[in-house]
C-alpha cells in the first residue's frame, strides 16, 4: 500500500509532531495536509510546523504543509492520523468521515480505552459490543467503521509551547495494531512509514496489551495532575499521592487482566519506574490550564465501566473519576 495523501486532523502538540515528522520525512511525492483551528491554525499557515526537542541534542524540524479548518474541501485520503483525543471524535465525526475513500486507513492516537476497543476482540467474550460512553448512538463506528482503524499507542510527552510549536520530550517510541490482531500489509506499509520519517513505530499482533500498559500510567498521573496542579515528579516525591498512583495502577492492570491483557511489568516495577519521572506536565493538566475539556472517560471512566462489567472492584478509581468529573463541569462553566 503507498500513501500518497495523508492527513493529519487535529493538529495539537502530539498531532502536529507527527505532521511535521511525516512532512519532513515522507519524500515529494506525497501529499500532506493538516486539520486544525484558531492560533495553531494561524501560526501554521503563516510559519509553518515547528517541533523542538527537550535537553536532547536532536536537531529541531520546521516544515511548511498545507493546513486548513474545513475537512470537507480535501479530496479523500489514503491515510488519516488523529491527533484527537477521545471525547474529541464524535464532534468531528462529519469531517472524517468526508476524507474517507474506499480503501482509507485511519490511525487513532487515543489514550485510554478506545471507541472501537471490542471489534475483533477474541480474548474478553465481549467482541463486537459498542461503547456508548465513548460513542453515543453509535456515531463514529458507523460513520469511520472499526474495520478501518489501525490503533496506536504513543509514548511521547508534547507540548505547544507557542502557536506552531511543539516540544517533545525526547523521541518517544509508538506501537501500531490492528483491532483484529492481523499482521496486514496495511499495518506494515504505515509501520515502514512512520519509519522513514524518524518515528520509532512499532507493530504488535496485541495492541490491547499496549492501551492497557499505558493505561495504567495516565489513569493514575493525569486525573491526579489536574486535581492538584502537579507535575509527575511532585506527585511521586509526595508518599501520600505516591501510594494513590499505586492503587490505581492496580486497579487498572487487575481491570486489564480481566479482558484478556498481558502485561510484561508487573504493577510494582510500573510503580517502581514511575518514581523516576521527571517534571513533566501531563497532557490533562496542559487542557485544564488551557481552558479545554478533559479527557475524563476514556481514561479513568472506563476503568471504572468496565471493572463493573467484569466484577472487578475499582474504589480508587471511581473515586477520582468522580472528582475529576466535577473538576472538568466546574472549570468549563466559570
Amino acid at each position: 500500500m503507498t500513501f500518497r495523501r495523508i492527513c493529519v486532523y487535529g493538529a495539537g502538540a502530539l498531532g502536529s509532531a507527527f505532521a511535521a515528522k511525516i512532512a519532513a520525512g515522507s519524500g515529494a511525492d506525497t501529499e500532506l495536509s493538516v486539520v486544525a483551528r484558531g492560533a495553531q491554525l494561524k501560526a501554521i499557515r503563516e510559519n509553518g510546523l515547528n517541533v523542538v526537542y527537550e535537553d536532547t541534542g536532536i536537531d529541531p524540524v520546521r516544515v511548511l504543509v498545507a493546513a486548513t479548518d474545513d475537512p470537507f474541501s480535501l479530496p479523500p485520503q489514503d491515510l488519516i492520523i488523529t491527533g484527537l483525543k477521545g471525547h474529541q471524535l464524535a464532534a468531528a465525526t462529519d469531517g472524517l468521515a468526508a476524507l474517507l475513500g474506499e480503501s482509507t486507513r485511519v490511525v487513532m492516537i487515543l489514550n485510554g480505552i478506545p471507541w472501537w476497543y471490542f471489534h475483533g476482540d477474541m480474548e474478553s467474550g465481549f467482541g463486537g459490543r459498542q461503547i456508548p460512553e465513548l460513542d453515543a448512538d453509535s456515531c463514529i463506528w458507523n460513520a469511520i467503521g472499526p474495520e478501518r482503524v489501525i490503533g496506536c499507542v504513543a509514548y511521547q510527552g508534547a507540548e505547544i509551547i507557542q502557536p506552531g510549536k511543539t516540544r517533545l520530550n525526547g523521541k518517544g517510541h509508538f506501537f501500531l495494531g490492528e483491532p483484529s490482531g492481523e499482521m496486514s500489509d496495511d499495518l506494515s506499509a504505515i509501520v515502514d512509514l512512520f519509519q522513514r520519517c524518524d518515528l520509532d513505530a512499532k507493530a504488535t499482533p496485541r495492541i490491547r496489551d499496549e492501551i492497557w500498559a499505558k493505561l495504567r500510567g495516565n489513569a493514575a498521573f493525569n486525573p491526579i495532575s489536574a486535581l492538584t496542579r502537579a507535575l509527575m515528579i511532585d506527585m511521586m516525591s509526595n508518599p501520600d499521592i505516591a501510594e494513590i498512583v499505586r492503587k490505581i495502577i492496580n486497579e487498572v492492570q487487575a481491570v486489564g487482566t480481566a479482558f484478556g491483557a498481558r502485561f510484561t511489568q508487573t504493577a510494582d516495577e510500573m510503580f517502581a519506574r514511575a518514581q523516576g519521572f521527571g517534571p513533566v506536565k501531563t497532557s490533562m493538566l496542559q487542557d485544564l490550564l488551557a481552558g479545554k475539556a478533559l479527557e475524563i472517560v476514556p481514561l479513568t471512566g472506563m476503568v471504572v465501566s468496565l471493572g463493573k462489567l467484569a466484577g472487578v472492584p475499582t474504589p480508587v478509581c471511581e473515586t477520582i473519576f468522580a472528582l475529576t468529573a466535577q473538576l472538568d463541569r466546574q472549570h468549563l462553566t466559570n
